[in-house]
C-alpha cells in the first residue's frame, strides 16, 4: 500500500496522542492531533459567537486525500478492527442500492486508517454530505480534527461505484468543538474526477430540522461487526423516542455506523426519506439502542453555512 504523505506523518508525529475511542462513540477513530487543516477552524475571539465551526481543507491536502485511499488500502481497513457479531436488530441491506449513502474514510490520531458512515443531502450547492461530528474532529478540544478525508457514495463489498469525493470543508456546531455538544456535522466535498457534482451523480436524500421526535425510523450504517465488518450497509428500523435532549431507535450497530443516516418516511422501492438525524452512540457495550441528535436550530445553521459554501 501507499506511504503516507511525508508532510502528513509530521504533523502526526509532531503532537500525537495516545487516546482510546472515549465512550460509546461510534467511529472507529480517536481523535487527531492539530494540523495545518484546522487552521481555517482556529477562529479569532472576536469571533467566538459564530455557532459555526468551518474545517478546510487546502487543495493539496485533498488530491492526498484521494491518492491516499487506494482500493488496497480501503481492503485491509475494514479487515484491521472487528466489534464481535452483529447483532440481532442490524440487518444487511438488501434493497435497491442507497447511491446516497456511503462510507467516509479518513486517518486517526496515531496515523490508523479508520471509517464513519455519511450521507449525501439536497443542498444548494449540490455538494453537501451528512455526518457525526465525531467523525471531523474530537469534542471539546478544538485543535483535534481529521485529516485524510473522502466520501465513497454507494460503497458495497470493496466496490466504489461513484468514485471517491475529497472533502473540501467540514462545519461543525461549536458546541461540539468547545463542549461535546450537538454530535453533527456537514461536509462539502469537491466535483468527482469527471468535474460532476455529487448529488448530481447520485441524487441526496430530503432533510428536515426542528421536526418533532416521533414516527418509524430507518437507521443505516457501515458497522465493523462481523461477518460484514464495514463491507455492507446494515439497517436497523425501530420508533423514534425522545430521550434527554436527544431520540433514540433500538438499534445494535456498533464503530464505524457513526453518522449514518436517520431516515423517516423511508421508501424502500426507491431508497428515499427525509433525514431527521445521524448516528451518535450507543447506550452501553452491548447496544441495543442508539442515540441521535435532536435537528433543530443549531443543526440548520450548520446546514445553512455549507450548503452556500
Amino acid at each position: 500500500m501507499p506511504k503516507t504523505p511525508t508532510s502528513l506523518l509530521l504533523r502526526l508525529r509532531g503532537r500525537a496522542m495516545a487516546l482510546a475511542v472515549a465512550g460509546t462513540a461510534l467511529a472507529l477513530a480517536v481523535p487527531l492531533p492539530a494540523t495545518a487543516t484546522a487552521k481555517a477552524g482556529s477562529m479569532p475571539r472576536a469571533a467566538a459567537a459564530d455557532p459555526v465551526s468551518v474545517l478546510a481543507y487546502t487543495a493539496k491536502e485533498r488530491r492526498e486525500s484521494l491518492a491516499y485511499w487506494t482500493p488496497a488500502r480501503i481492503k485491509a481497513v475494514g479487515k484491521s478492527v472487528d466489534l464481535g457479531p452483529t447483532g440481532p436488530r442490524a440487518k444487511p441491506w438488501q434493497g435497491t442500492a442507497l447511491k446516497t449513502i456511503g462510507r467516509l474514510f479518513f486517518v486517526n490520531a496515531n496515523g490508523a486508517d479508520t471509517w464513519c458512515t455519511a450521507t449525501a443531502v439536497k443542498s444548494a450547492n449540490r455538494s453537501a454530505v451528512m455526518t457525526a461530528a465525531h467523525c471531523v474532529r474530537r469534542g471539546s478540544s478544538p485543535g483535534n480534527t481529521h485529516i485524510l478525508m473522502v466520501f465513497a457514495p454507494g460503497y458495497s463489498k470493496g466496490k466504489l461505484p461513484y468514485g471517491a469525493f475529497a472533502v473540501r470543508t467540514a462545519m461543525t456546531p461549536r458546541a461540539w468543538e468547545n463542549d461535546s455538544t450537538d454530535d453533527l456535522a456537514t461536509l462539502v466535498v469537491d466535483t468527482d474526477g469527471s468535474g460532476r457534482k455529487l448529488t448530481d451523480v447520485v441524487g441526496g436524500q430530503d432533510i428536515a430540522f426542528n421536526r418533532p421526535v416521533g414516527g418509524t425510523i430507518s437507521s443505516f450504517g457501515y458497522s465493523a461487526t462481523r461477518p460484514q465488518l464495514g463491507e455492507e450497509l446494515l439497517r436497523c428500523v425501530g420508533t423514534a423516542k425522545k430521550q434527554s435532549a436527544q431520540q433514540a431507535i433500538p438499534c445494535d450497530m456498533s464503530g464505524g455506523s457513526s453518522g449514518g443516516p436517520w431516515l423517516a418516511d423511508f421508501h424502500t422501492p426507491t431508497g428515499k426519506g427525509t433525514l431527521v438525524s445521524v448516528n451518535s452512540s450507543l447506550d452501553s457495550l452491548t447496544p441495543t439502542q442508539m442515540q441521535g441528535e435532536v435537528l433543530g436550530t443549531t443543526a440548520e445553521k450548520v446546514y445553512d453555512r455549507a450548503q452556500h459554501g
